[in-house]
């Protein structure tokens, strides 16, 4: 079970779109503002856990349609975020954003984000601590799996917040953007690197 949260950790933990977002709401808006959008994602992920729990995610991604249709929105999703952070100008990711994000916007994401299908493929169908027990193993694992996502995704939006307060210059918040952006562009590459594998 140890090792099961220390991958746990590991794997959410590392940048992707549902942190990286997480940051740039937090600098745009604000904590509390960016709280809906975080309960978004929160409710998404569990939503991912459990259709890969289920066996549900296995028998929607085995339709070749379907699977090219959630490829196809998760990049374009994908892409339209990294547009809005590099093209965000002399301020940190977002801020030229009109409204602020809420709870579907975070769950949308999730739901058609590669990552979220990866960690939790990986960590629900591995790390097999309880075989005897199926409903034991998946109660614990979603336990675990919750206790560690709400900290570090609450840490990421104060990281937001507050490299937002340290009021950078416009040059090196415009370098910040394109790193950022960058950042997004080469999860959609790893997606698309990941959906031509399974092809093969």
């Amino acid at each position: 079970m140890l090792t099961f949260a220390a991958a746990v950790f590991f794997l959410i933990i590392t940048p992707g779109p549902g942190v990286m977002t997480t940051a740039g709401f937090g600098a745009a808006y604000g904590f509390r503002t960016s709280l809906p959008y975080v309960l978004g994602l929160f409710i998404g992920t569990n939503l991912v856990m459990l259709s890969v729990m289920t066996g549900l995610a296995a028998v929607l991604l085995s339709v070749p349609g379907l699977r090219l249709a959630l490829m196809t929105g998760s990049v374009a999703y994908l892409l339209y975020l990294a547009a809005k952070i590099a093209f965000a100008g002399a301020r940190i990711a977002f801020m030229e954003a009109k409204t602020a994000p809420g709870v579907p916007g975070g769950i949308f994401l999730q739901v058609i984000n590669p990552k979220a299908y990866a960690v939790n493929s990986s960590l629900i169908l591995g790390f097999n601590y309880a075989p005897e027990s199926f409903l034991f193993e998946m109660v614990t694992k979603a336990l675990i799996l919750n206790a560690i996502w709400v900290p570090i995704h609450l840490a990421w939006l104060w990281a937001g917040v507050s490299l937002h307060r340290l009021n950078l210059p416009a040059r090196s918040q415009r370098a910040l953007n394109i790193l950022m952006a960058a950042s997004m562009l080469g999860v959609v590459a790893l997606a698309l690197w990941s959906a031509q594998q399974v092809r093969l």
